[in-house]
């Protein structure tokens, strides 16, 4: 499945992030970017002064994406240097109290009032029960808006989702991603996709042009994987191809033989 690195590009005077959302389910979109079905942790850390604490963006992590029209399965991700000018830009750019809620509805009464980069072990985030990777980008967030404020107390706002322009890089190599768990319904083993019942295997066994499936453990979860046999679709692929490469080498060699053929003279 193809890795796309997400870049700044310091040309586009639209590129960055423009603003934190608060989401139930963080999501990602087409052009621009947001945490899908990750744990993203948000936590209270003042009840009193109604402060949220967070990751904004976390470095070499993997976000699922499909695109709807063409239902394309791939993931992008962030490198630790994109994370920190993303953040350094944020703030550059005064967005620090730009907000919506669901990516949809602007709000006010919010500030980020926080923003570092975790540089190491002894990072603040880790006082607070946070087990995030050097170089994510941490946030803390004011809530001044008594709606929002109550959303969070009733569980209804689980974590932040950052919106904002970038653009792709490269495709990054497959190996570097070799196996992960992307949410609860799917995972990536051994570069290949496996899914966590057996009617989501079964079906795209049935797209791909296989029977049945074969059953992983990874993670401490059992995974369904399409086709009944552990075969890489690109060999597959591969295959097809050196057959058709052999019959139009038949044909060829079929059709010199027959321009050679000598006819008698009339």
């Amino acid at each position: 499945m193809k890795i796309v690195e997400l870049i700044l590009n310091e040309e586009d005077d639209n590129a960055g992030i423009d603003c934190v959302s608060l989401v139930a389910k963080p999501a990602i979109e087409s052009d621009w970017v947001a945490l899908k079905k990750h744990e993203v942790q948000l936590k209270t850390i003042n009840e009193d002064k109604r402060l949220l604490m967070g990751a904004a963006l976390i470095p070499n992590k993997q976000i699922y994406r499909r695109n709807e029209k063409t239902n394309e399965e791939y993931y992008i991700f962030f490198s630790k240097d994109t994370v920190r000018k993303a953040s350094q830009l944020f703030l550059k750019e005064s967005n620090q109290n730009n907000a919506t809620i669901e990516h949809t509805k602007k709000i006010d009464g919010m500030s980020v009032v926080e923003s570092w980069i975790k540089e190491g072990e002894q990072d603040k985030s880790n006082l607070y029960g946070f087990d995030a990777k050097p170089g994510t980008w941490f946030i803390t967030m004011k809530v001044d808006n008594e709606e929002i404020w109550n959303k969070v107390k009733d569980g209804e706002i689980k974590g932040f989702s950052i919106e904002g322009y970038f653009a792709e890089k490269v495709e990054a190599s497959k190996q570097e991603f070799k196996s992960v768990v992307v949410d609860e319904d799917i995972a990536i083993i051994d570069d290949r996709n496996a899914y966590s019942t057996k009617e989501k295997a079964l079906q795209v066994a049935k797209d791909v042009g296989c029977e049945g499936y074969h059953e992983h453990e990874f993670e401490g979860k059992t995974w369904f994987m399409p086709c009944e046999q552990h075969t890489n679709q690109l060999e597959k692929d591969a295959k097809v191809i050196e057959e058709l490469k052999k019959m139009i080498k038949e044909y060829e060699t079929k059709k010199k033989k027959k321009k050679k053929k000598k006819y008698p003279k009339k």
